[in-house]
């Protein structure tokens, strides 16, 4: 279907998306009476939710990165939102990304990750924008459906769409950071920090494996100041709380490298070392894997594995980007958890 067809010209694309960002605001500006019940539904400590909403919510996007996310989105007659617990305010993005394909749209919250998605409904107050009124897929008779979270929820809703109604999914990830050999180790660990903390690590942007370029004795020593790092961090943000799988998870990683790496535990993180180069990757819940690698080469084969999976790369070194996975989005440690609102993020 055209943009003809729909009614809609780029220019009032960007606007709805912009309306959407504007709500936002209101809802950030209010956010200490949706505070309390983030925290209960996310697990999120207090603090964790207040860093969310002060530097991981997009709410002074450019011109020029409206324009981009419009012009990369699909065209539809409406679209229904599919969300995934983790990152609460991942909601904006998806209903940016929304708003700028249709005229019409719907969202489904997480049932374990409601709040936000509603706050920012009832801010937006426009009857083009609503709660979905049923959870059934079956129920959608036209347009596109838009899932986040597991590959296997995507599966699941594909399946179960009717004839023609568009199914796409935005399926889970990683992110991996890359230090270069010359880096200064403390500053970095800092860095690589800032962006394992927020939401906890659920998101699919937040790094839970860092390769160093050099040795294995630097490489543990990332991970000695990755561990201060993130003790550091733990007494501003404390972490919240895991599920029971989360934990299992995590002392699994840990168990795993008790004889042939090392292991820094504190009770609210696990940064883990692996020797010779050796990749695992530990669940989220602030547990980070280091390992070396001898170049950039070297870096591209050591993540062949998960390359599938990643889509955020963050380095100190531009030269390093060229062992990016091909559907990573590139950038600076310290902010792969604050891409711009301009598309290629949301729309892979």
């Amino acid at each position: 279907m055209s943009i003809l067809a729909i009614g809609r010209t780029a220019s009032a694309r960007v606007s709805d998306v912009r309306a959407l960002v504007l709500a936002a605001r209101s809802v950030a500006a209010a956010q200490a009476r949706l505070v309390p019940e983030v925290v209960r539904t996310t697990g999120l400590s207090e603090e964790g939710v207040r860093l969310a909403f002060a530097h991981h919510l997009e709410l002074y996007p450019t011109e020029a990165e409206l324009l981009s996310l419009v012009a990369g989105a699909s065209e539809a007659s409406r679209v229904h939102v599919i969300l995934s617990a983790g990152v609460f305010v991942a909601a904006l993005r998806a209903l940016a990304v929304a708003r700028a394909s249709a005229p019409v749209v719907t969202v489904r919250p997480s049932v374990r990750d409601p709040v936000f998605a509603r706050a920012l409904v009832e801010a937006l107050d426009d009857p083009s924008v609503s709660l979905a009124a049923s959870r059934e897929v079956s129920s959608i008779e036209s347009g596109e459906i838009h899932v986040y979270g597991r590959d296997e929820t995507t599966a699941s809703v594909r399946s179960r769409a009717r004839a023609g109604v568009v199914v796409r999914g935005h399926g889970a990830g990683l992110g991996v950071a890359c230090v270069s050999r010359s880096a200064d180790l403390r500053r970095v660990a800092g860095e690589v920090a800032r962006d394992v903390v927020p939401f906890d690590q659920r998101g699919c942007l937040s790094p839970r494996v860092v390769v160093v370029v050099g040795d294995d004795a630097r490489a543990a020593e990332l991970g000695a100041a990755l561990h201060e790092a993130l003790l550091a961090a733990s007494a501003q943000v404390p972490r919240g709380l895991l599920s029971t799988e989360e934990r299992a998870l995590a002392t699994r990683y840990a168990e795993s490298l008790g004889f042939a790496g090392r292991v820094w535990r504190e009770p609210d993180h696990i940064v883990g070392f692996a020797p010779q180069g050796a990749l695992l990757v530990p669940p989220p819940g602030r547990h980070v894997h280091v390992l070396a690698a001898s170049d950039v080469e070297d870096v591209r084969r050591k993540l062949e594995p998960l390359a599938p999976f990643v889509v955020a790369f963050g380095t100190d070194d531009p030269l390093l980007a060229a062992a990016a996975p091909a559907r990573a989005r590139v950038s600076s440690l310290g902010a792969m958890q604050r891409p711009p609102l301009d598309g290629p993020v949301d729309l892979r």
